[in-house]
């Protein structure tokens, strides 16, 4: 009988750090998560193709699907061509005459220059016969009138000349010119912007899961025509008892397995609950300190995440 109770002794406390370990061993139960991105365009359209069907795997910047572009692409051009005439309309305006007449006005202010050189000369002339009395004031009076009237024609013909070399335009009317064709270019933009949307492609590596429109229907502005779930937007969330939340951390490593995995999948928690699932009672009794479960959740690598369909119960080991 001392010998029995010896053995029970012994052997209660093994039992007892067998159940503890056991128990601390066991996975998490948790399932895999997609997060969908859902591709429509901007604006509405008759669906003209569809370049990926539901099911297949499409890589980042791939073709999904098209929408016709037949009344935005006359809207564009009508869009360029104004931008293009408020452009020839600022560039008239900012340009000086022709080169002829810029040539013209500047062999008048030659010529003119050339008169008054003469003047100048015929006036020196009489100033100096003057002197000696062989001819009147009066002929003196009209070579000095000349030279004034030729001096006069020269600064006149070279203002000609510089507003000739100035621009067209007036600072406003500049401005003005400016403004339109900056205008003129934004809607050019918007509109290119709108066509470019109405054929769209894979933001990112993925699989299109499913496929809402066929060639020929209308698609409303906005309305997805296919959702795609990309390799990287593949995680996994479990819960964890309070028990076990607090020695959790970010960028802690996990194992996963599931039912038909070849092999344990390796992820890194990149999330963790801040408060429970489920709001206990204020005054925590033992027993509902125990069901508190925290969410959890962890991102595979790319490479294992294609493996893992959203609704897949997994079982999660902390590595330590």
């Amino acid at each position: 009988m001392g010998n029995w109770k010896r053995m029970l002794g012994w052997s209660l406390p093994v039992l007892l750090l067998a159940a503890c370990s056991q128990e601390g061993s066991d996975p998490f139960q948790g399932y895999v998560e997609g997060e969908y991105l859902y591709l429509a365009a901007p604006s509405g359209g008759y669906l003209a193709t569809l370049d990926a069907a539901r099911g297949t795997r499409v890589k980042a910047g791939a073709a999904v699907f098209s929408l016709a572009t037949d009344p935005d692409l006359q809207g564009l051009q009508e869009a360029e061509a104004r931008a293009d005439s408020a452009k020839a309309k600022l560039r008239n305006l900012n340009d000086p005459r022709r080169p002829t007449e810029i040539a013209a006005l500047e062999a008048q202010v030659q010529a003119a220059e050339a008169v008054l050189r003469l003047s100048e000369t015929q006036r020196v002339q009489q100033e100096a016969l003057a002197a000696k009395g062989f001819i009147a004031q009066s002929r003196l009076d009209e070579v000095r009138a000349a030279v004034a009237r030729d001096r006069a024609t020269v600064q006149s013909q070279r203002e000609q000349l510089a507003t000739a070399r100035a621009s067209l335009g007036r600072q406003p009317e500049l401005s003005g010119a400016l403004a339109d064709e900056a205008a003129a270019k934004a809607l050019a933009a918007q509109k290119r912007w709108q066509m470019e949307k109405k054929a769209m492609t894979a933001p990112a590596t993925g699989e299109v899961v499913e496929t809402y429109y066929r060639p020929g229907e209308w698609v409303p502005a906005g309305q997805p025509v296919a959702s795609l779930l990309p390799d990287e937007r593949r995680k996994l969330r479990f819960f964890v008892p309070e028990t076990v939340v607090g020695s959790l951390k970010m960028g802690q490593a996990v194992e996963v397995g599931c039912d038909g995995c070849k092999a344990s999948i390796r992820a890194t928690i990149n999330f963790i609950a801040a408060q429970a699932e489920y709001t206990p009672p204020v005054i925590y009794s033992k027993g509902a300190r125990e069901k508190l479960v925290f969410r959890v959740e962890a991102q595979p690598a790319a490479e294992d995440a294609v493996t893992l369909r959203p609704g897949l119960p997994v079982d999660v080991r902390l590595v330590r």
